[in-house]
């Protein structure tokens, strides 16, 4: 029998079947986004095929005062990639393509580069090919505004050389992705946008669940994103325009959410069955031999001795995570609208609560805090005065993105201007290196002279500048 609860506090709980007996101490864990003067998150928990526990806490919109619930729909971010990937299978299943294809196959227009890169390597993200995202970033751009797939597309196919050879290693690609959905609608001949509906969402009743490729179109219940206020307190609107889809471009819902995870037990779709299930978890395997613990949008782990599957997702002020216990029948769902979150530490939390008598281990240190990168390797108090720093003043400019890069000195700092943004302090981390925004700059000279630099930005590296 189902249970509808009145409203505590900002938040409204619907129990779907039996009131988990640690509800208290799981609401501990969003205590301080219970309340509707800020933005929050919505949270799922699944046990056994139930949702036996979905609430919101937080405000949908703050200019509303609207609190959040379980049917509030959220931007997903990156779990988005799982959908792109099921549908990859469900036309893999109708005999219309195969994943060791290769990419030009659908997209002829892509450059071919010295080894074939193919379907499998864009799902695994061990193609090498440079992260759009990052690209925009590089060029100036912010990618919450509106961006074009045509010139998202030309961005990507401008690469002079791949961050590495296909199969080589694993490094993250929101590019392939997008790629993927363009070939979903080749093969299929229709938007993904209409191809999910058709074979994913509507067979499952995932009512509020959509591919959003146009950002003019309406969505019932949607969730506002929002940026904390980085002096004093407060959130600001952090609005995006963003519609493009692939890498990420789901909205949906906890209730939604909750059905696409049960189907991962009880496979309906396409021909029905857990073959296309089993498939969804198998790893991308590098040319070495090693698998890169990437599956299908999907990341196989282990947290205290019990296999988890899972995927985060953030973009603008949303933040995501999906993580499923399989052998336990067990997952949690969070969904937020505020940059700060950390939807993936809070699923862990309650995790910590409901598994406890489960757990067969304890995890290592900080096995699920996200990993930062030790700032003290990367920038080191080196005296600009031992070297010559007008060296590497002047202009660089980068074919592949098209854009002009502005070192210049002012106040004893080498600063660096990208378009019309605010310049940036160059950081010197060794000779002829500097660090900006966690970012490298290695500088190449010939007979003495600076000619031009190689950028490494996380998932874009080597990315050649010359100096005009």
């Amino acid at each position: 029998m189902k249970k509808i609860f009145l409203p505590l506090l900002c938040g409204i709980s619907f129990l779907s079947f039996s009131q988990i007996k640690e509800s208290k101490q799981v609401d501990s864990i969003f205590a301080e986004w219970n309340q509707l003067d800020a933005p929050g998150a919505a949270l799922g928990i699944v046990k056994g095929g139930e949702l036996v526990y979905a609430k919101g806490y937080g405000s949908v919109d703050l200019e509303h005062d609207l609190p959040i619930t379980p049917s509030s729909v959220f931007y997903i971010g990156s779990v988005s990639k799982q959908f792109v990937t099921f549908c990859i299978l469900l036309l893999e299943e109708q005999g219309k393509l195969d994943l060791d294809d290769r990419i030009q196959k659908y997209l002829p227009d892509f450059p071919e580069y010295e080894t074939p890169l193919t379907i499998r390597h864009f799902i695994h993200h061990t193609s090498g090919v440079r992260d759009y995202l990052t690209l925009m970033d590089l060029k100036g751009r912010s990618y919450l505004d509106n961006l074009d797939v045509d010139e998202v597309y030309e961005l990507i196919k401008r690469q002079k050389e791949l961050n590495f050879t296909p199969g080589e290693k694993y490094l993250y690609s929101n590019s392939c992705y997008f790629m993927l959905a363009m070939i979903v609608e080749k093969v299929s001949h229709e938007p993904i946008r209409k191809f999910a509906h058709e074979h994913i969402f509507s067979p499952l009743g995932m009512q509020n669940t959509l591919f959003y490729d146009d950002n003019t179109d309406l969505i019932k219940n949607r969730v506002f994103s929002y940026q904390k206020k980085r002096e004093g307190e407060g959130f600001n609107n952090l609005i995006m325009r963003f519609d493009l889809v692939g890498s990420g471009g789901v909205y949906s819902s906890i209730e939604d959410l909750f059905l696409w995870d049960q189907n991962f037990y009880h496979n309906i779709l396409g021909k029905g069955g857990q073959a296309i299930i089993q498939k969804m978890h198998q790893e991308g395997v590098l040319n070495n031999g090693e698998s890169v613990g990437y599956a299908f949008a999907l990341n196989n782990g282990t947290y205290k001795g019990l296999r988890t599957v899972s995927h985060s997702g953030s973009l603008a002020g949303y933040r995501a995570q999906l993580l499923r216990f399989p052998d336990e029948e067990f997952s949690v769902i969070i969904l937020a609208n505020r940059d700060d979150a950390n939807p993936t530490d809070k699923s862990y939390q309650v995790a910590d609560i409901l598994l406890k008598d489960k757990f067969k281990e304890e995890p290592p240190k900080n096995e699920v805090s996200d990993k930062k990168e030790d700032k003290t390797t990367m920038e080191k108090d080196m005296d600009l005065a031992s070297i010559d720093v007008m060296d590497y003043v002047g202009n660089f400019y980068s074919e592949e993105l098209d854009v002009t890069y502005r070192l210049y000195m002012e106040d004893d700092l080498l600063k660096l201007k990208i378009a019309n943004n605010e310049p940036q302090n160059m950081g010197i981390n060794a000779p002829d290196t500097f660090i900006s925004n966690g970012n490298r700059y290695r500088f190449e000279r010939i007979d003495g002279k600076v000619i031009g630099f190689e950028l490494d930005a996380g998932r874009v590296t080597n990315l050649k500048f010359e100096k005009r």
